[in-house]
């Protein structure tokens, strides 16, 4: 898109994005929901800690499956589409989540949500990144982690005082319903507003460029920015797709000159899979039980994980305000560095915890050293990987592979994420904490060269521009 200085252009793009982001917001909250109903899904359906841990990953199931087809759907039915399909899915998923009576039929509604959530994840940065400028496409896109954030910060408080309400999770709060099913019904409002909202923003232009409906994509580009813009800008999409003008599919990630798989859709697999490997959702899911485990009330370790929210939000909106002013490679970097150091120490110091009969003890300065470094790791994912990761795969791949591109990388993503929520209940009573954030520790310091050998600059670039 190109600037036309034209502040209610601006704004309308500003309104717009926001609306799309919603489904960042709900995929936070349902994704940090979990963590404060985890000791009431164990006493409700008798699970031990592999299903437990099931219990808690299948969403994620959902969501490696949402992320892999969402892309490919929406460049068949359109983003905006798909996105109302997602939004649906939470209110029934919602709803389900709650109101299940055993496992089975909890893993269903929590599936059905997480389909919901690999669609969110990977479609509001795509229709971003296709409605904004270049200029400040990061800083807009970048926000789309910022309502991420917010969810979950909501998730964490809204389960703090429904637990609190209740004088626990486990106990009966309204209506003869336990206080975790409560905690699930309170993300039907917010879903329910996104589904709405859906139906008062337009289709991305270059979905409908793609589609043959020019005129369409006229329209909504002369709302974006001008009717001289708009007929500018539609040319180019119209050139960047004249060399291949087929509906995109898979083999489109493969290199017509090499036969090889584009390295572009590589770097974007390491991206998505870094960004899990490094242990992030086991402080998003589990922060109420790690805390728990060493030592903390579960009042006291709800109360930490609103403390982290806070320090999220206040971390990615640092990197909302540089992102186009420095770019994404640097901050990548610095945030691989500070997780780096910060888990390392996190772990230094679950090493030096004792054994108790009530589990495990952080005694002296190793229980405010884990709590700061932990929270100091957050705040460092939420400044670089947590949105930049999201924002590169919005906007790194060329128009033709943008959906199949985001398609990979969505599974690549959830699956990861899936393996590391699955596997911590398992290290957790095998190698301990200690041994589980030493492996996040080596991923982090993994993450550093990756940046520094594989990662190119995208700030700046226009979409057209966008080489596979």
């Amino acid at each position: 898109m190109t600037e036309t200085g034209n502040s209610q252009h601006t704004l309308y793009i500003i309104v717009i994005s926001c609306i799309a982001t919603i489904g960042g917001f709900l995929f936070g909250f349902d994704s940090g929901v979990i963590n404060g109903t985890v000791d009431g899904l164990q006493l409700a359906f008798e699970s031990d800690s592999v299903g437990t841990g099931f219990n808690v990953a299948s969403m994620l199931l959902g969501c490696a499956a949402g992320a892999f087809f969402a892309g490919r759907l929406a460049d068949r039915f359109g983003r905006r589409t798909i996105m109302r399909i997602a939004a649906l899915f939470f209110i029934v998923s919602a709803w389900g989540s709650g109101i299940a009576g055993g496992s089975a039929e909890f893993v269903f509604y929590r599936v059905l949500g997480g389909l919901a959530v690999g669609a969110a994840s990977v479609l509001a940065p795509a229709y971003i990144s296709e409605v904004t400028p270049a200029h400040y496409r990061g800083t807009l896109a970048s926000v789309q982690q910022v309502a991420i954030i917010t969810g979950l910060f909501m998730a964490f408080f809204s389960n703090y005082l429904i637990a609190g309400a209740a004088g626990s999770s486990m106990n009966v709060l309204w209506a003869g319903f336990e206080a975790w099913r409560w905690m699930f019904w309170i993300e039907i409002l917010p879903a329910s507003i996104f589904l709405v909202a859906l139906f008062f923003i337009p289709e991305s232009p270059r979905y409908l460029v793609l589609h043959r409906q020019r005129d369409r994509a006229i329209d909504v580009l002369t709302k974006l920015g001008g009717k001289d813009a708009a007929l500018r800008k539609a040319d180019e999409i119209d050139a960047s797709l004249a060399a291949d003008r087929h509906n995109p599919r898979m083999a489109d990630l493969v290199d017509p000159a090499t036969g090889r798989i584009r390295k572009l859709v590589w770097v974007g697999i390491g991206l998505a899979t870094l960004q899990q490997l490094v242990g992030i959702n086991v402080v998003f899911y589990y922060g109420a039980v790690l805390w728990q485990s060493v030592g903390f009330t579960e009042s006291d370790a709800l109360l930490i994980n609103i403390v982290s929210g806070g320090l999220s939000i206040a971390a990615v909106t640092v990197a909302l305000l540089l992102i186009d002013r420095i770019g994404r490679k640097p901050i990548l970097f610095i945030g691989s560095l500070g997780m780096a150091v910060a888990l390392a120490i996190v772990t230094f110091a679950f090493m030096n915890a004792t054994v108790s009969g009530d589990g495990l003890v952080l005694e002296g300065i190793y229980g405010p050293m884990a709590l700061a470094a932990a929270n100091i790791y957050v705040m460092f994912f939420n400044f670089s990987w947590g949105p930049v990761m999201w924002v590169m795969l919005g906007e790194m791949f060329p128009n033709q592979i943008r959906g199949t591109g985001l398609a990979i990388s969505g599974l690549a993503q959830w699956g990861s994420n899936f393996g590391i929520t699955m596997t911590f209940p398992i290290l957790l009573a095998g190698v301990g904490l200690a041994g589980a954030y030493g492996f996040y520790t080596v991923c982090a310091v993994i993450s550093i060269f990756f940046v520094v050998r594989m990662v190119h600059e995208t700030n700046g670039v226009e979409l057209e521009d966008m080489q596979g």
